[in-house]
C-alpha cells in the first residue's frame, strides 16, 4: 500500500514539474514575442506544448506568433486548439476572427467575431473587426449598427467614427456619413479630411 501511495506522490509530483516547466516556456516565449523575436518565441511555445500538450497560452500564444509570419493557417490550427481546450476563450475566437479575415473567409470571421462578442458584449476590438467584415460582403447596415454600439461604449473612438462614417458614404447615407467623418478628423484622424474632400461636399451640393 505504502509502495502505490509513493508511486502515485511520484507521479503527481512529476505532473506538477512538467506543469510548472511548460509555464517558464510560455513565459519565455511571451518575452521573446514581446521582443520581436518571433522564431524564439515559437521555439517556447513549442518546447512548452512538448511538456504539456493542454497547455492553451502555448497553443494561443504560438498562434500569434505564426500569425507574424503570416502562417495563417497554422495559426488557424493553434486557435482551434485553444478553442478545444477552452470553449469560452473569446481572445482565440476572436484571434482565429482574424486569421479568417486575412484569408478573405468574411463569413467565418464574422462567425467568430460573434462567438467573441457573445462571451463578452463590450469587447469594442470585434464590434470594429466584424464591421470591417461586414462592409467586405457589403452588409452595411449590420456594420454601422456594429460601430454605433462602439460608440456607446466610447463616444471618441476614432476608427469607429471613421469606418462608420466610410459605411454611411458608401451605403448612401451621405450627410450622415460626412458628419462622422468631420468628427473623425477633429479627433486627428486626418485621412478623413481627404474623404472629405472627395466624397462629401460637392456631391452634398448636387443633392441639395
Amino acid at each position: 500500500m505504502k509502495n502505490i501511495i509513493l508511486i502515485l506522490f511520484m507521479s503527481f509530483a512529476s505532473t506538477l514539474t512538467f506543469a510548472q516547466k511548460a509555464e517558464d516556456y510560455v513565459l519565455a516565449g511571451k518575452n521573446s514575442l514581446e521582443k520581436a523575436d518571433v522564431i524564439d518565441a515559437i521555439t517556447q511555445f513549442n518546447m512548452a506544448i512538448e511538456l504539456d500538450s493542454k497547455n492553451k497560452d502555448a497553443f494561443y500564444y504560438r498562434g500569434l506568433a505564426k500569425t507574424k509570419f503570416e502562417d495563417y493557417y497554422g495559426a488557424m490550427r493553434d486557435f482551434n486548439q485553444v478553442i478545444e481546450l477552452s470553449p469560452k476563450h473569446k481572445r482565440a475566437y476572436f484571434e482565429r476572427g482574424n486569421v479568417k479575415f486575412q484569408l478573405q473567409d468574411f463569413y467565418g470571421a464574422i462567425s467568430d467575431y460573434s462567438s467573441a462578442i457573445e462571451l463578452d458584449d463590450d469587447m469594442i476590438e470585434a464590434y470594429f473587426q466584424r464591421g470591417k467584415a461586414q462592409q467586405q460582403i457589403s452588409a452595411y447596415e449590420e456594420a454601422i449598427l456594429d460601430c454605433s454600439r462602439i460608440l456607446s461604449l466610447n463616444p471618441k473612438n476614432v476608427d469607429a467614427l471613421y469606418l462608420r462614417g466610410t459605411l454611411r458614404v458608401e451605403f448612401g447615407q451621405l450627410q450622415e456619413g460626412c458628419l462622422d467623418l468631420s468628427k473623425a478628423g477633429e479627433l486627428g484622424d486626418l485621412k478623413a479630411y481627404e474623404l472629405i474632400r472627395l466624397n462629401c461636399n460637392t456631391k452634398i451640393r448636387k443633392d441639395n
